[in-house]
């Protein structure tokens, strides 16, 4: 039985008479005793699916919900004069919840039986090799990353901006949990960018399965929730891999407004050159901080001075908004 042309509609008793199950692993197992719980295999891809995506999401988000509350963590807070608030919390909860269920939801449930249609496995087992998964994962990330960048740039034009897009930049300090914090129609727009990669692999390998598909939506909302998150540590990604933008990269597009619009990488906007009023800020902040260091200026000095350097940034951010907002389609 192939992987990908077996016909999945038939009694789920059937679905694995061929397989040798002393010859999987444990999570192989554990994914086929999850597809006979069910009469019909595409209703146990929808919900896991689902289940995955919620789980993951607020599972990543309280780490950061925890580190806000505590206030030795402010060091390496990004803006550290802006903590959200539990109100905050709360409100961008109801509306994260509500594009959940009434937009992701749907999208998710629908995003099975298309990318079945195309190939895509599901209950299938064993698993593909972790080194097929990897170039799977990896060219999702490119093409998430550029659809995000041409995307991010039109929701910035206009009415786009007014009407959907203003909505993610209530926020000037973001934080965890308003990573997924917009208009539904933006949700539905860029979420095409996560599920679009595996769509067009499908259409033209007709190889792939939903669990490298898990992976890489698991990889892809860890790094929208971190992005948002507001904190740099030492130890955060972009330190480690320096073409990683991070929450440092796009901390500067909520606060100023402008630049940084790619999601993963910082290559596009440098390619492109929408991150050369972050560099300038970037290089102006350095620069004071050298200074400021020279002649002794105390932490709480340096901190002022940051602070300084990036309300100026706000500001001139404010005004690109408004001129922004002005703009009609014609």
């Amino acid at each position: 039985m192939s992987n990908v042309t077996a016909p999945i509609h038939r009694a789920t008793e059937f679905l694995y008479s061929d397989v040798d199950f002393t010859s999987l692993n444990w999570l192989e197992l554990k994914w086929a005793q999850w597809y006979l719980l069910f009469d019909d295999p595409a209703i146990a891809t929808g919900l896991m699916s689902f289940l995955l995506h919620e789980i993951v999401y607020f599972g990543r988000c309280i780490p950061w919900i925890i580190i806000d509350a505590i206030p030795y963590f402010r060091r390496w807070k990004l803006q550290p004069n802006k903590v959200p608030t539990a109100l905050d919390e709360w409100e961008c909860t109801k509306l994260v919840l509500f594009s959940h269920f009434t937009i992701e939801l749907p999208q998710i449930w629908f995003f099975h039986p298309i990318a079945e249609y195309f190939g895509l496995a599901t209950w299938q087992i064993p698993f593909p090799h972790w080194r097929t998964m990897f170039g799977q994962i990896a060219l999702f990330f490119i093409f998430e990353d550029f659809f995000h960048y041409c995307a991010h740039q039109l929701m910035h034009y206009g009415p786009l901006y007014k009407h959907i897009h203003k909505i993610h930049h209530k926020y000037s300090a973001p934080f965890g949990l308003a990573a997924e914090y917009s208009h539904p129609i933006e949700v539905l727009v860029l979420g095409m960018g996560t599920i679009g990669g595996p769509l067009i692999y499908c259409y033209f390998t007709r190889s792939l399965h939903i669990f490298t598909v898990y992976i890489w939506v698991t990889l892809r909302l860890f790094q929208a929730v971190d992005s948002h998150s507001g904190y740099d540590f030492p130890w955060s990604l972009q330190h480690i891999l320096p073409f990683w933008a991070g929450a440092e990269h796009h901390d500067y597009h909520h606060m100023a407004f402008m630049d940084n619009f790619a999601s993963s990488f910082r290559y596009l906007d440098f390619i492109f050159g929408t991150d050369e009023r972050y560099r300038a800020h970037k290089a102006r902040l350095r620069k004071a901080k050298e200074a400021a260091k020279q002649r002794g200026a105390t932490h709480e000095e340096q901190a002022a001075i940051e602070r300084t350097l990036n309300e100026e940034s706000e500001k001139v951010g404010l005004a690109a908004e408004a001129e922004a907002e002005a703009k009609r389609l014609w």
